[in-house]
């Protein structure tokens, strides 16, 4: 689940997203914890994450459930429902409901600060990028530089770069270098080993360039070198809603003092409503 266990400004943002087509609810979604309140909007472009959602805090599944996964400059993690009368002891991350919701990822959704999002099972288990039928998580992540941005890049693209790089040393012109490769690697000899490495690196880079391949559109890259998020997540699982009001609020939490598997130390117990129109 995100894994398993598990894995804004918004004058600002109306003026360096052009372009993104997604419209808010009429409801509005309130998180109230210890720390302070969220005020959430959904996304009518993710309906089914909608309406489940809608569904569960109209039946107050979530009241009494905690944030049982903090990881600060990433995101907070909530929806188990074994942490309504868990001990402080327990790990948590692997309750769920006897169902899953179809994954809704859209391109033009990412994880900026402040982004409602869908927890799911690994892709080794969960192909389809289906989502939880209740965990969720906020993002916080941070601001991000160009370098990271491209290194963020390259990590969404490593199954594309696996198989290129496959490709080149099964090239018959690079034939020679993967003998070397392995001679060097046999006898330990690592100077050696490094040299000729860095040469197939290199090698698979000049294709990777030249491949098609994912890259951030640049509205997004704006946003993620000024506002922040985890930009490693996108296109990974369903953004189904943003945070409008109360961003200080998930920097509260994030910064909590946790103990084994990111749990907080003192339970951030919530409730969850919808405000009235």
């Amino acid at each position: 689940m995100f894994p398993k266990r598990i894995i804004l400004i918004l004058t600002l943002l109306s003026v360096i997203k052009p372009g993104i087509s997604q419209s808010f609810s009429k409801e509005t979604i309130v998180i109230s914890t210890l720390h302070g309140t969220l005020k959430i909007k959904l996304f009518n472009e993710t309906p089914l994450h909608k309406v489940n959602f809608l569904k569960l805090v109209k039946e107050h599944f979530y009241d009494s459930l905690l944030f049982h996964r903090v990881i600060e400059e990433f995101m907070i993690q909530g929806g188990d429902p074994a942490g309504k009368h868990a001990d402080q002891f327990k790990v948590l991350g692997d309750g769920d409901l006897n169902y899953t919701v179809p994954a809704e990822i859209r391109p033009d959704l990412f994880h900026k600060k402040g982004m409602l999002c869908a927890a799911r099972n690994g892709d080794d288990v969960n192909p389809t990028k289906a989502s939880s039928g209740c965990q969720f998580y906020i993002v916080q992540g941070k601001v991000r530089t160009e370098e990271e941005l491209k290194s963020f890049e390259r990590r969404i693209n490593k199954p594309l770069i696996n198989k290129i790089k496959d490709s080149v040393i099964r090239a018959p012109e690079n034939i020679l270098l993967l003998q070397k490769i392995n001679t060097f690697k046999t006898e330990k000899n690592n100077d050696s080993l490094f040299f000729y490495t860095k040469q197939l690196a290199e090698k698979t880079d000049n294709v990777y360039e030249k491949t098609p391949h994912y890259t951030f559109p640049e509205n997004h890259k704006a946003v993620y070198r000024t506002i922040g998020g985890t930009p490693h997540l996108d296109n990974n699982y369903t953004i189904f809603g943003e945070v409008i009001e109360g961003l200080d609020v998930i920097d509260k939490i994030a910064a909590v003092k946790t103990g084994k598997n990111d749990r907080p130390l003192i339970d951030i117990r919530m409730t969850i409503s919808i405000l009235p129109e």
